[in-house]
């Protein structure tokens, strides 16, 4: 069981869970609940709780596909892997895979917001209710696109492999944790997964630093790999604050894209967000080098951390 919990990686599962939890919140507090009374029913913590369960393992399931497609680079770059060490076979790897994405995804059929409570209203509800299926399953796809060349393996080009992560976990996690409880077709849930995709569209590539000998040799041509350090860390620094100053911008907007939320506290939050990114691109740039010779700069720490915490105040600004 250690053997396949390390090549699940379970502690990149905690951010999806948490997303998805904090863009179901956030739908609840805002103007757009279809429910009058905003009941806290069992109906409303079942779907969020199977919805962010499913996040998790389809997370774990594309942390196997990635592994599988990744084996040579890993060799290089991460030589205590368990497919590396052999302590897990290729057959086996791609036999959890395809459980946990069954998992991850049939169950997300039945995450259909109010006012449809029952087993069989849920099964049988409109086709526009059952977004947050249809979003699941573009992240499944996502996967295989990021990983294997059949799909376009879009993690061989720096802007690409970005591009992929930052609209699946992140615009498109917390646009699928709003569906939970309202409705994805409006602005507001597309606006928050707007700040968190552009925010991941830049501060992803701290994980690339470590890896540039191994994804230089494979073809993977990640941002330090096409720019080099120095030049990468000055691209990526300033997505390390102005994603966060669009909170405060789309909480005083007109329109259906307004974040509906606490003003004052999302604005605060915005700002707040805006300064501890400001500090973490010093970090970036102050040494840059150093992004390439540590394998957990503090940079990338603080990216976590990071998202984490703007996850955490988003529940919290549509709460209070």
């Amino acid at each position: 069981m250690k053997r396949y919990l390390r090549l699940a990686r379970p502690f990149t599962l905690l951010p999806p869970l948490l997303g998805i939890v904090s863009g179901a919140i956030c739908a609840f507090g805002s103007a757009h609940n279809p429910d009058p009374a905003r009941r806290v029913t069992w109906a409303v913590v079942l779907t969020v709780a199977i919805g962010s369960l499913c996040a998790s393992a389809m997370n774990a399931a594309s942390n196997i596909v990635n592994q599988i497609a990744d084996l040579e680079i890993d060799r290089k770059n991460k030589p205590d892997r368990p497919l590396v060490t052999g302590e897990v076979g290729i057959g086996r790897a791609w036999g959890v895979a395809a459980g946990l994405y069954a998992l991850s995804i049939l169950p997300t059929w039945l995450v259909v917001p109010y006012p449809y409570d029952s087993f069989a209203e849920r099964m049988s509800a409109p086709l526009h209710f059952h977004a947050a299926f249809f979003i699941y399953v573009v992240g499944a796809l996502a996967t295989f696109v990021y990983s294997f060349p059949a799909f376009g393996r879009s993690k061989r080009h720096w802007f690409w492999a970005n591009f992929t992560i930052a609209v699946t976990r992140g615009g498109l996690l917390k646009v699928a944790g709003w569906s939970f409880v309202a409705s994805a077709f409006v602005g507001e849930a597309w606006a928050i997964g707007g700040i968190f995709a552009l925010f991941l569209l830049g501060a992803t590539s701290t994980k690339d630093f470590s890896d540039m000998e191994g994804d230089r040799a494979h073809g993977c041509i990640t941002l330090p790999v096409r720019f080099g350090v120095a030049r990468a860390a000055r691209i990526m620094a300033p997505f390390f604050v102005l994603p966060w100053l669009l909170i405060p911008l789309f909480t005083w907007l007109p329109g259906d894209w307004r974040l509906t939320g606490n003003r004052g506290f999302l604005t605060a939050l915005g700002l707040g967000l805006g300064a501890w990114g400001a500090y973490t691109a010093r970090l970036l740039l102050r040494r840059p080098e150093e992004l390439a010779t540590t394998e957990n700069h503090p940079a990338w720490s603080h990216m976590y951390l990071m998202m984490m915490a703007a996850q955490v105040g988003f529940a919290v600004g549509y709460l209070v």
